[in-house]
């Protein structure tokens, strides 16, 4: 098991929690949650040694020059392919109010 941290600026305050996807089932996991002001915080616990720099690519392809939430997030990887992950992170945003 390793854990990832990644850091992204944000605007405005996020509000609401959100659960999507399920550990136990072989899924991705991802809980967004209310974050500190003017960042978007990620934690990735992922079950694949090494996947930092895959981690740090999709994560920059997603979020990087738009306009997010300051909120935190974890995400329990269960060695999910990327659409997962974008899959998951989408229905999470989408949860609490922001596409």
């Amino acid at each position: 098991m390793q854990t990832l941290n990644f850091q992204f600026p944000a605007v405005e305050p996020g509000r609401g929690r959100s659960l999507v996807g399920c550990v136990s089932s072989g899924d991705l996991e991802v809980l967004i949650e209310p974050g500190t002001a003017g960042r978007l915080d990620i934690q990735v616990v992922t079950s694949v040694n090494g996947s930092e720099a895959r981690w740090e690519q999709l994560l920059q392809r997603l979020f990087s020059g738009r306009a997010l939430p300051a909120v935190k997030i974890d995400i329990h990887d269960f060695g999910a392919t990327p659409g997962v992950v974008r899959l998951r992170l989408e229905q999470g945003f989408e949860e609490i109010g922001h596409d």
